[in-house]
């Protein structure tokens, strides 16, 4: 390893009395920052229906060799979940033993924890190395990272391969070496196969590499390294869409957009119906994660579900006949859909505009409590104090982390690559605001972001680019 390699990933200052004092900042910090995962791990660890269906994947794939969930007939094979956090699951079970999901958490606590020494190595890169401390201070002790090393969903490992595909792109783009783009390509591959939208990211690196070529510089250098990630970051597709082509005859690159099998009926008249009005996180876990199989009371449909009194007779008959067989049939699914055309005919802008631009703010700036036994209402402070309490605590720290970011815009001509990395986050936030299920979790991929804007803010400016 070339000689003072790691001093500069982490940006420690060139002389030995001050190299010392960062070396003990950062061990200090590493300590912490395990520390909290580890809270997080056997304290408020959380493993529900899609950490289950995760599970089941990997152990059929290690006991009978399909990628499949079982039934009392076998393993039937299936092609709603990408890959890439069943093989993950698949390792650690193969060396830990089934089901050993406590593993897979530890796991994920050293990976979070590595993903704090790449905030703040892209830190480094793009502001400089004070900034950089910043950075690592802010990652290591963010509770959103650390909350989902204890869940076994893909988030910590979607959010690692996210920052070093961003770090690793800058790298190479700063170096004009290949071999950074091939491990940009590989960090962005793992990130794709753990969930579909990381190709938002993707063609962001891909874009900045086509603005670079338009303005004519590093012509045959642009061209190669834009082949070279791309065909490194889709290559792993090719034997996932061969397998779906021939055990289900349909090309199948990534997962369905609605997780479903081949040939399920998906209820989109009422998934569009539900467009025209849900914007935050609790009216998901009310009412849309209970459908299909559960019932759903119509009582906790917010006024906004509805226009008139007419409309709300109309919405409860549906619900009511929903009720009774606990599935939207596809003839309930038309009169769902029905009852979205009216409501999006009389106000075309609430559904185009104003309630998508509400659910990425509500995904951006809710409290991130959705893995702790709060209730999700936190907004009934007679009714439940405690969780209010400590729902409205958590959502003034993500306001800390979102408001310090923001204000590091101000010094964004003074950040190298801030365009490209602000455009990822643009992009994923438009994405974002098509869905129906405004999930705060799906917006911490952009944290890496979050954070060297915001360890741009609180770092003194005397330090920027040392």
């Amino acid at each position: 390893m070339q000689k003072g390699y790691i001093p500069r990933v982490l940006g420690l200052a060139p002389n030995r009395h001050n190299r010392r004092k960062d070396k003990r900042f950062f061990l200090w910090l590493t300590v912490a920052a395990l520390a909290l995962r580890l809270l997080f791990v056997f304290r408020f660890r959380l493993i529900e229906t899609d950490g289950f269906v995760y599970g089941d994947l990997a152990r059929n794939l290690l006991q009978q060799h399909v990628y499949g969930l079982s039934t009392p007939a076998g393993a039937v094979p299936i092609y709603f979940r990408l890959p890439g956090y069943p093989l993950f699951l698949a390792f650690i079970f193969s060396i830990f033993g089934m089901e050993h999901y406590t593993a897979a958490m530890l796991v994920q606590a050293i990976v979070d924890v590595g993903t704090c020494f790449v905030i703040a190595d892209l830190t480094r890169r793009t502001v400089g190395a004070s900034a950089a401390k910043a950075a690592f201070l802010l990652a290591a002790c963010c509770p959103f990272l650390a909350n989902y090393a204890g869940a076994v969903l893909t988030e910590t490992l979607a959010i690692f391969f996210a920052a070093a595909a961003l770090d690793l792109a800058i790298a190479a783009l700063q170096k004009q070496r290949l071999k950074f783009w091939a491990l940009c390509g590989a960090a962005l591959a793992a990130g794709i196969l753990l969930r579909p939208d990381g190709g938002i990211l993707l063609a962001i690196i891909g874009g900045y590499l086509g603005y670079i070529l338009v303005r004519g510089a590093q012509i045959r250098h642009t061209i190669a390294a834009g082949a070279l990630v791309c065909a490194i970051a889709v290559l792993p597709l090719v034997p996932w869409t061969v397998r779906n082509w021939r055990v289900f005859h349909r090309f199948q690159p990534l997962a369905p957009r609605y997780a479903n099998d081949p040939g399920e009926f998906v209820p989109l008249g009422f998934k569009r119906w539900a467009k025209t009005w849900i914007i935050d996180y609790s009216s998901v876990d009310d009412v849309l994660w209970k459908v299909p199989g559960e019932a759903a009371d119509a009582g906790k449909l917010p006024a906004r579900a509805f226009d008139s009194a007419e409309e709300r007779s109309r919405t409860e008959q549906l619900f009511a006949a929903y009720n009774q067989q606990l599935d939207i049939s596809p003839e309930l699914d038309t009169e769902f859909a029905a009852l979205a055309r009216e409501r999006i005919r009389r106000a075309p802008l609430r559904y185009y505009v104003w309630s998508p631009a509400l659910r990425v703010a509500g995904m951006w700036l809710r409290p991130r409590t959705e893995l702790l036994p709060l209730d999700s209402h936190w907004w009934r402070f007679l009714e439940d104090p405690h969780d209010s309490a400590i729902s409205i605590l958590w959502a003034a720290l993500n306001l800390f982390f979102v408001g310090a970011a923001v204000l590091g815009l101000r010094r964004i001509s003074q950040i190298r690559y801030a365009g490209m990395m602000l455009a990822f986050v643009l992009a994923r936030s438009l994405f974002l605001a098509t869905l129906e299920n405004p999930e705060p979790r799906y917006t911490l991929e952009c944290y890496p972001v979050v954070l060297v804007f915001a360890a741009g803010a609180l770092a003194p400016k005397k330090d920027w680019n040392d």
